[in-house]
């Protein structure tokens, strides 16, 4: 007894579908005084919409918006835009000097991941924008279902001494948690005259060798032709979290050119590209939702059965 061909699509197109759920994808863009009169320019919240709708958890930095209103904007964009469900979790505005203070702020789909905590680093004296801890859930949709995100827009001139800095700060979170599945991400300036190679001694989550940098130091993050620097990065602590991670995921999204957007446009949004890394899924089938699961098993029942019919 053979099944006819026609028979396998139905079941090939779900198994597919199935495995390109699988997972989660974390991203990380300084998005360049993203504020309420930025909020209003139609073609930059279109494409910084398209941005941020393909990742699961997206880290905005420099977000100058104390009142929430561009944040707000840009929820009711993605909501619009997505079938998904978008919320945002956004630190106090950070910095020392009054025309600069910003924000960090995670937007996540809040059907794939769900906030459990978060934390505002109290030693402000270590860093301009001290660091804001979130403890995410992903709800047993990855392999590692709970883990510690900790941003850092680093201030350029302390680069080395602010990303020496979260050592301090990830022994901190990951005891108030009692996890140490802890990733670091944003705008560190980890990269060209700002932190050198001969550097990298003074810096313990380099030279720890528990820490893991997933952006490499030879990719450009940078959207001008003027620089080829790797600013922007992204770090897991431990070996769990790492074999949690898809190889090779880390990287930098040009959405210039996915989006085939000139060059122009892309500045409109920011000077910088977005970085990303993926988390491995727990399954294939434990990732579907019910329905979808109810669905897989009517078509290889019906195909089965077909294939009785045609046989007979």
């Amino acid at each position: 007894m053979r099944w006819r061909s026609s028979s396998h699509l139905p079941l090939l197109l779900l198994l597919l579908f199935i495995g390109s759920v699988s997972g989660l994808r974390i991203c990380s863009y300084n998005v360049q005084k993203f504020n309420q009169k930025k909020s209003t320019n139609y073609r930059v919240m279109h494409t910084l919409t398209r941005i941020v709708s393909r990742c699961d958890i997206c880290l905005l930095q420099d977000v100058v918006d104390s009142g929430g209103k561009a944040v707000k904007a840009l929820l009711n964009f993605l909501n619009r835009y997505d079938e998904h469900a978008y919320k945002a979790v956004s630190s106090k505005s950070l910095g020392t000097s009054p025309s600069d203070m910003q924000q960090y702020v995670f937007i996540y789909k809040s059907g794939m991941v769900s906030v459990t905590g978060e934390y505002q680093y109290q030693k402000p004296q270590s860093f301009v924008r001290p660091p804001f801890a979130v403890y995410f859930n992903s709800q047993k949709t990855t392999e590692i279902n709970d883990f510690i995100l900790v941003p850092l827009h680093s201030e350029p001139s302390q680069a080395v001494q602010e990303i020496d800095r979260l050592y301090d700060v990830f022994e901190e979170v990951s005891k108030k948690w009692n996890n140490q599945n802890v990733m670091f991400l944003g705008d560190f300036h980890a990269g060209c005259a700002y932190v050198t190679r001969n550097d990298r001694k003074n810096i313990r989550l380099y030279t720890n060798s528990s820490f893991s940098w997933l952006i490499g130091d030879r990719v450009d993050t940078t959207v001008t032709d003027n620089t080829h620097c790797p600013y922007d990065r992204i770090v897991v602590h431990g070996q769990s979290f790492l074999k949690a991670i898809r190889p090779f995921s880390g990287k930098v999204y040009n959405f210039g050119k996915d989006l085939k957007l000139s060059r122009s446009k892309v500045v409109e949004v920011s000077d910088h590209y977005p970085v990303e890394v993926r988390l491995k899924g727990s399954g294939l089938l434990l990732q579907a939702p019910p329905l979808l699961m109810l669905l897989g098993v009517s078509v290889i029942v019906q195909s089965f059965l077909s294939s009785l019919g045609s046989s007979g």
